[in-house]
């Protein structure tokens, strides 16, 4: 199963730009910026919470599933 649901954390594929959740300013997203899935809207988008090392949340976007790769700690069993 590789869909991606809330409460996956996922990366960018490419560059985004996002608003600063405090200063309102502009930030640039990073190919490979790590970020919590908190709400899907089917197909369409996700909002993604992306937060410092500390845990605290620096923007909320809402970004195109294309734009997003989920990651993965726990293996999958191969059937043969």
């Amino acid at each position: 199963m590789n869909e991606i649901q809330e409460y996956d954390l996922v990366a960018l594929t490419e560059d985004a730009i996002a608003t600063h959740k405090v200063t309102h300013q502009q930030i640039l997203l990073r190919r490979g910026q790590m970020g919590t899935v908190l709400m899907s809207f089917g197909d369409k988008a996700f909002l993604i919470d992306f937060t410092d090392k500390k845990g605290n949340t620096f923007a909320m976007e809402t970004i195109e599933p294309v734009k997003l790769l989920r990651l993965i700690n726990e293996p999958e069993l191969v059937y043969s």
